[in-house]
């Protein structure tokens, strides 16, 4: 198939080919390209997915921020390994990606916090992400509370319970819609720091 001869002539390093597949996105997907399904499992291996964005990628990982007193944070210190998938309905294209998440360092979080909106990050130091809340207007107070204690926009410190995970690949899928179904899907490998490549089965 023509498309296949496309795919194959793709770069040998997958995060080229992400960055070119993310850039298209970015002008075509209207609503958040920059989403992806997370999925974790708990300590009884019960499977569980949620939306997070993704703040940076290079060839280091794929990194998202979040609260790590979260369930999904909870869940990652018992068993890093995660898996995330980007769809774009717009260009009818998928990516899979599998590895390892690690902590990103303070310098990155911290980075990345100054440059969130004073909003943004008051919510970070007022909500006790995935704690059971009676009422809403205990989150509200909360965020009064937080208002009062850092009333200074410009001097918000990160809460050392919010940072960021980076998913480190060890596999990484590019899928791409196919006529009748028969889709194509490139698959990268990482085998003693070496990418390789093999198309799947639709």
């Amino acid at each position: 198939m023509k498309n296949n001869k496309n795919l194959l002539k793709s770069n040998k390093d997958p995060f080229k080919l992400f960055d070119k597949w993310f850039s298209l996105a970015k002008k075509k997907e209207i609503n958040d390209p920059n989403a992806s399904a997370l999925a974790t499992a708990d300590k009884l291996g019960v499977p569980s997915v949620r939306m997070v964005l993704l703040k940076d990628y290079n060839d280091d990982g794929f990194v998202f921020y979040t609260n790590f007193n979260s369930d999904k944070s909870k869940a990652i210190k018992k068993d890093p390994k995660i898996s995330m998938c980007f769809h774009w309905k717009s260009l009818l294209r998928q990516v899979r990606i599998v590895g390892l998440a690690s902590k990103v360092s303070d310098k990155e979080a911290d980075e990345y916090f100054n440059s969130r909106s004073y909003g943004s990050g008051i919510g970070a130091w007022a909500s006790e992400q995935s704690a059971i809340l009676m009422n809403r207007q205990d989150l509200l107070n909360s965020i009064e509370k937080y208002k009062k204690k850092f009333p200074n926009k410009n001097e918000l410190p990160r809460p050392k319970h919010w940072s960021g995970w980076r998913l480190k690949p060890e596999e990484i899928e590019f899928w791409l819609d196919g006529e009748n179904r028969i889709h194509e899907r490139l698959k990268y490998i990482k085998n003693k720091n070496i990418w390789e490549r093999v198309l799947l089965s639709p």
